[in-house]
């Protein structure tokens, strides 16, 4: 819609509204967290770690998602090249950026609280606002999709279209009337935010697991309908985002089945140190 820079740097760079609503997305992201963790009376210790991590992990998220994208063109190509052009994949984000973040949660928890047992007390809370955030970002995210001409579907006449500056055909670029598949993927995700928000605030627990199988299906289904390049997979007729999809749902689904299992090791933790609970029964991610 506008690929356009509207601030130009010295070096010809520049800030695309692409950079802004990702921005948008990222701090929408850190006052969600701090909103809901007040709500359910997160220790300020841990809120702020949260916060901090949060930045740090976006950073190597980022960084994460551009090697994500630099294998798979290396799948298509054979050739591993990380530069402007490679662009980036949202599931290597999502992988590096979660690493990166349960890293400095256990680690950085345990310097900050001067013990183990506060971070993993708080664990179960943390994670499920923690995928409140992550759809809300995300949606912002693909609305910067939607700007910049990326991850569209295909050429269409249709009153739902929308005229973006996309790759008509290989290496041939143009403006063109196209599904718009970020738009219609960022509505999704603001609407699984805001039912993972309702779960927060009701102390349900599974937020971890809503999300994981929600977007995975997702992702899996509206995979058919991109016509950007998708790039190859181990599986036939599969682009990699989908295979990642099935094994983040078989994820999801193998947390609600551990739940009882979690849920009562968390109880019998905190009654070995003599601590209350406070999450009224929330123990499942």
């Amino acid at each position: 819609m506008y690929p356009y820079k509207l601030f130009t740097f010295p070096d010809g760079s520049g800030v695309t509204l692409y950079e802004i609503l990702i921005l948008v997305g990222v701090i929408g992201a850190l006052v969600l967290f701090r909103v809901l963790a007040d709500k359910r009376d997160m220790p300020a210790k841990i809120q702020n770690l949260v916060l901090i991590g949060g930045v740090v992990s976006f950073v190597v998220g980022y960084g994460c998602a551009v090697l994500f994208q630099a294998f798979y063109n290396a799948l298509a190509t054979g050739d591993f090249v990380v530069n402007e052009g490679t662009g980036s994949t949202f599931y290597g984000g999502f992988i590096g950026g979660a690493l990166c973040m349960l890293l400095i949660y256990f680690v950085g928890g345990r310097v900050v609280c001067k013990s183990l047992e506060t971070p993993v007390q708080w664990f179960p809370v943390f994670v499920n606002i923690a995928a409140a955030c992550i759809p809300l970002a995300h949606g912002f995210g693909r609305l910067g999709c939607l700007t910049a001409g990326c991850c569209h579907g295909g050429i269409t006449d249709s009153w739902i279209g929308i005229t973006q500056y996309v790759e008509i055909s290989p290496g041939e670029y143009g403006w063109a009337k196209v599904v718009p598949i970020q738009l219609f993927e960022a509505l999704f995700l603001f609407l699984l935010a805001s039912v993972l928000i309702f779960l927060v605030l009701k102390k349900k627990g599974y937020g971890l697991s809503v999300y994981l199988i929600g977007y995975g299906v997702w992702r899996f289904v509206v995979e058919f309908f991109r016509t950007d390049d998708r790039g190859a997979s181990f599986i036939p007729g599969l682009t990699p985002s989908q295979t990642t999809a099935i094994f983040l749902i078989a994820l999801g689904a193998m947390l609600i089945v551990l739940a009882p299992y979690l849920r009562k090791k968390l109880v019998d933790r905190s009654k070995e140190n003599g601590e209350e609970e406070k999450h009224d029964g929330e123990g499942s991610v």
